[in-house]
């Protein structure tokens, strides 16, 4: 919080000729001597600040120091409106927002120039996701451990985590965090997360930043090739770009793409029903004819 307040005094500084120690102390809702503390700190930093006393007095910047008085145009400002918005998404509040209109210091025109631009990330698990976003967050600054009970493919397990960034990926939120079960930084999904507990405090460890490429999080163990009806050119598109794909002289789609195992691929031609032949690689081709058998049988049954 202390960054972002200075960062704030320097805003409202390069905006406005004059300020009193009281208005910023009201303005981010502290007290003069923080304020004071602050515009120590931003001295020391080589903004060259003056403070006047009496009844005309306050802090400016020194007369005559170069310095761009536009921190931020008006277009920059109205990008991070749309990103801190789209984070408000998320836990339903306004916290970012007037986050943002501390850091435009009253440029009130900024934050409504431009509404054109609505994010929103807080899917359609939003009322489970926020709380534990909020709780997740809350974890990494205060470096406290959570537990959770964890659902993934191989099966369901109780982890605990020294949890250290969220972050947004593939349409889902994740954790990034060093896994004490495994001894390794894992990342988990909040979606597949149940039963959150906070635990005790732990000693930050250097964190090794996640490889969040595709490449390394989803290898390509076997390359897939398909026949696939016009009707589902949308969803080739959607899925995986219109360069997926050719088109054949009767209109059929022949695709080409990586994919991680045999479960993804066999889930992925079903769902197409009818209209999607898997072509390669051919041994999977009797596992789809048993797949379906099995979803016969089982309807069969009834």
């Amino acid at each position: 919080m202390k960054l972002d307040r200075m960062i704030g005094i320097l805003s409202i500084l390069l905006q406005q000729e004059k300020v009193t120690a009281p208005y910023l102390a009201e303005r981010f809702e502290v007290s003069r001597r923080t304020i004071s503390r602050d515009i120590e700190a931003l001295c020391m930093a080589g903004i060259p600040l003056v403070t006047e006393q009496g009844q005309k007095g306050g802090i400016s910047i020194m007369e005559g120091y170069k310095i761009d008085r536009t921190l931020l145009s008006t277009s920059d400002m109205q990008a991070i409106l749309a990103g801190l918005r789209s984070l408000d998404s998320v836990s339903g509040t306004r916290r970012y927002a007037q986050l943002m209109e501390k850091l435009s210091a009253g440029s009130s025109g900024v934050l409504t120039g431009d509404s054109h631009i609505l994010i929103d990330l807080s899917s359609w698990y939003r009322e489970s996701l926020a709380p534990k976003i909020e709780q997740i967050h809350c974890a990494i600054l205060t470096a406290r451990k959570i537990s959770f009970t964890y659902y993934a493919p191989k099966g369901e397990s109780w982890r605990t985590i020294e949890p250290c960034h969220l972050v947004f990926q593939w349409s889902s939120w994740y954790v990034w965090g060093f896994c004490l079960a495994r001894q390794d930084f894992r990342l988990f999904k909040l979606n597949r997360m149940t039963d959150l507990q906070m635990g005790d405090s732990f000693e930050r460890r250097a964190v090794s930043l996640p490889d969040l490429s595709s490449e390394h999080v989803f290898p390509h163990g076997y390359w897939v090739k398909a026949r696939v009806q016009p009707a589902y050119r949308w969803r080739l598109v959607e899925e995986y770009g219109p360069d997926s794909f050719i088109e054949e002289a009767d209109g059929t789609l022949l695709f080409a793409s990586g994919f991680v195992d045999k479960t993804s691929i066999i889930g992925w031609i079903t769902s197409f029903g009818d209209g999607a032949e898997l072509l390669e690689p051919e041994e999977f081709r009797k596992d789809v004819v048993d797949f379906a058998k099995g979803i016969l049988k089982q309807y069969e049954k009834t």
